[in-house]
């Protein structure tokens, strides 16, 4: 069994998870805005996290929630992909999100899947200084793939690892292919935050909606904590919560 019980909230819907979620962030916005301190968040990509977004820039618009003091650090991004790519995390984040609210440009931080080969090593380590510089992760949003993968930490990942290069597996990469037009234009790499960043966060909140989603998800919260499954990984952090709608329930 996972080292500690995982929380697990169950929502009436994917929009009801993510409206609780954003007002939790919404809280720790304002509050270090109060004395004067940056909130820094690890973000996710895919569809999951749609949701959120929307109902952080309806916060931003309606609410007048100001994220001039907030720093964010993207999960990956493809290898090789330039950030103008329609399929880039760049460009998703941008256009789902920060194009939409009054974040800092120097404070958004995401992956550069254009770095060149020889520079990887450097440029992992470089986005790991940048995260301890910052304070930390305060509360990092995940998501979970089909296979258990968190961030692209693939099923063999180790709990050691921090911001790496990795190798996408198959699943992934079919699940990717209808997006880019054929399985064969998916990069097979990837830069993503290690397991051992992931933990690193203060707060966890891992999204999963949907019933293709639980099955993992039920697998995720029982199963004993091992690299065949990362999410479970999960299971090793102090103040970590799924957050479900009724159809990913287990």
């Amino acid at each position: 069994m996972p080292t500690h019980a995982l929380a697990h909230r169950l929502f009436p819907s994917a929009e009801a998870a993510s409206e609780a979620l954003a007002a939790e962030i919404a809280d720790l916005i304002r509050s270090r805005a109060a004395e004067n301190r940056s909130a820094v968040f690890g973000l996710a990509t895919g569809s999951t996290p749609l949701r959120l977004y929307a109902e952080l820039i309806h916060l931003h618009r309606a609410q007048g929630l100001s994220f001039t003091n907030v720093v964010t650090y993207n999960l990956d991004e493809y290898l090789g992909l330039p950030r103008g790519h329609p399929e880039s995390y760049w460009q998703f984040m941008h256009f789902n999100l920060f194009d939409h609210i009054d974040m800092r440009p120097e404070n958004i931080h995401l992956p550069d899947g254009s770095t060149a080969e020889e520079d990887l090593a450097s440029y992992c380590e470089a986005y790991e200084q940048s995260i301890r510089e910052a304070g930390g992760i305060d509360l990092q949003i995940l998501g979970i793939g089909h296979n258990g993968h968190i961030g692209f930490n693939e099923p063999g990942s180790q709990s050691d690892l921090r911001t790496h290069v990795a190798e996408l597996s198959e699943m992934t990469i079919r699940n990717a292919a209808q997006s880019f037009g054929g399985a064969e234009h998916v990069p097979g790499r990837a830069l993503t935050m290690g397991v051992r960043t992931i933990l690193d966060a203060r707060r966890i909140v891992l999204l999963a909606f949907g019933e293709s989603k639980a099955e993992i998800v039920r697998r995720a919260l029982t199963e004993e904590i091992s690299p065949d499954l990362p999410a479970t990984y999960v299971g090793a952090h102090p103040d970590a919560s799924f957050y479900l709608d009724q159809a990913a329930a287990p």
